[in-house]
């Protein structure tokens, strides 16, 4: 489909996904939402996904003018929530390909929470996380309440939170809340290089390592050894494990094929 809110491109091992909407900060409308399914469900066969915003912010989560969330009208957000915003996050969590956040400026309310449900978080110094909803009398959704606390504490999520109080990204790195935050003008290639090495590893150890760093949460460390020994016992016989093998005896670069 032809998009409007989005930049999609997908040639090649690296996927990128921009937010394009930067009048409005990139904050979401219906349309973009399923603009950006579209684009999430035709990856391709690429490796590695990069999500980023146009212009001066990464996104500013919900676009309060769109018609289906119109303020001073009864509208169930619940609904908006089931129907786009927990889809999107399901999606971007669940992908196979290791998905990079470029937060390339401000990102608040949901587009914050986007980008913590991405797999690793690059920002450029001058970005803020702002978790704005207490202003309006609501709640983190789109993952909030659930990766706040697990990434920075149950005392600076609720800080966080309850205040709106804006985090640059050197402190969000500080915390662990991001993986890294570095100068407006390194962060292109950054992100490039740290996309590029992704998508030359094996993606099936990729998609694994993922997959259960991602559902550790839910086990205790009995389960999750279990887990460990059948991961391994699969990944154990992939053609990639033994290309990987011997390319390294060989001191020759490896050749993944994702089987």
């Amino acid at each position: 489909m032809a998009y409007e809110t989005i930049d999609f491109k997908a040639d090649g091992s690296i996927a990128r996904i921009t937010l394009n909407r930067p009048d409005r900060l990139n904050s979401f409308t219906i349309h973009m939402h399923e603009e950006l399914r579209d684009a999430l469900a035709n990856l391709g066969d690429a490796r590695v996904l990069v999500l980023t915003g146009a212009g001066r912010g990464f996104c500013a989560g919900q676009d309060l003018n769109d018609r289906a969330v119109a303020p001073g009208q009864a509208v169930d957000l619940g609904e908006t929530v089931e129907q786009c915003w927990n889809p999107l996050i399901r999606t971007l969590t669940s992908l196979p390909q290791p998905v990079i956040a470029r937060v390339n400026g401000v990102a608040a309310g949901a587009g914050a929470n986007i980008a913590l449900a991405c797999d690793i978080v690059v920002a450029a110094r001058s970005a803020k996380f702002i978790q704005s909803f207490s202003a309006i009398g609501l709640i983190p959704d789109s993952g909030g309440t659930w990766a706040l606390p697990r990434l920075v504490g149950q005392a600076r999520a609720l800080g966080l939170a309850l205040t709106g109080e804006p985090l640059l990204a050197e402190k969000a790195e500080e915390w662990g809340m991001i993986w890294k935050a570095v100068d407006d003008e390194s962060l292109d290639a950054e992100v490039d290089a740290i996309a590029a090495r992704l998508a030359a590893l094996p993606p099936l150890g990729l998609a694994a390592i993922k997959e259960m760093i991602r559902a550790s949460w839910a086990h205790d460390l009995d389960e999750e050894l279990d887990r460990q020994a059948l991961a391994m016992r699969r990944l154990g016989f992939t053609e990639d494990y033994r290309e990987g093998v011997a390319a390294f005896l060989e001191k020759r670069e490896a050749k993944f094929t994702g089987r």
